[in-house]
């Protein structure tokens, strides 16, 4: 009798240490499920915040005034914006200044559209993004319209609540590519 009791025992002891091994694999695989959905949902977050946001600086360099995208630029000297022409600029200032004279003085109209093809990258606080762009210019002097197809990097930092440009890179594909 006493042999068959150790068996039970010994039984359920391994019953038991199975039912918590079994307790701890759900545990972890529910922990595992929740992080990456919680991940998925983040990313989603992040690609409808962006996809608003670089339709709203495109519209607001659209309007062919430098003031109207200011709103989107971190203004501290030393942060360095490359655009198609001149090479970069050094700070907000120079570039709203440098921006205006060379593009938006000589254009009766400008339209700049961010492409389908958005990808945002998040960690914090800082995000970076890439994005195709068409920009379409139409010459005050003689009525010429001229279109190029533009890449675009911005890479953004939270500041409170808002997002703000700390760099972007804006260049065109070299001719024939």
């Amino acid at each position: 009798m006493t042999a068959s009791v150790s068996m039970g025992s010994a039984a359920r002891n391994h019953a038991e240490r199975w039912r918590w091994l079994l307790y701890v694999v759900l545990a972890i695989v529910g922990a595992l499920l929740t992080f990456v959905g919680a991940r998925a949902q983040q990313k989603a977050t992040d690609d409808a915040t962006f996809r608003k946001l670089i339709d709203s600086y495109c519209a607001a360099w659209s309007t062919g005034n430098a003031d109207a995208p200011a709103k989107f630029y971190a203004k501290e000297d030393g942060l360095v914006f490359y655009d198609v022409a001149p090479f970069s600029y050094q700070s907000w200032k120079e570039y709203h200044e440098g921006v205006q004279k060379e593009f938006l003085e000589g254009a009766a109209e400008i339209k700049l559209t961010a492409g389908k093809d958005l990808k945002v990258n998040r960690r914090g606080t800082i995000a970076w993004m890439t994005v195709p762009m068409h920009l379409m210019e139409k010459s005050k002097k003689d009525g010429k319209t001229t279109e190029m197809e533009l890449r675009y990097t911005g890479i953004w930092e939270k500041r409170g609540a808002s997002w703000v440009l700390v760099h972007e890179h804006l260049s065109t594909p070299a001719a024939g590519s």
